[in-house]
């Protein structure tokens, strides 16, 4: 499945507020693929001094990743099509 990762700008956010937002994502799409649309929540790297955050999703389509996050009020800047490597992969 294709992975996306979506720009967030939060300004002042704390790391709890980054947690609650991780969770509301994880939920979302837990519903959504339950519904028959078939969409995960990965992770989140938050940095905090520029109030930016990367969240990584899989999804069908950039589309479906949107609705997601409409779908748990979480605001989006943009979604780009991504390759995420674990050090697992690398040999």
């Amino acid at each position: 499945m294709p992975q996306y990762v979506v720009e967030r700008h939060l300004p002042n956010y704390t790391g709890e507020q980054v947690a609650a937002a991780a969770k509301r994502a994880k939920q979302t799409t837990l519903a959504m693929t339950r519904e028959g649309t078939p969409v995960r929540y990965m992770r989140s790297i938050f940095v905090p001094g520029e109030d930016k955050c990367y969240c990584l999703f899989e999804g069908d389509t950039a589309d479906v990743v949107r609705l997601a996050n409409e779908r748990a009020n979480l605001p989006v800047e943009s979604i780009k099509e991504a390759l995420s490597i674990t050090t697992e992969e690398i040999t």
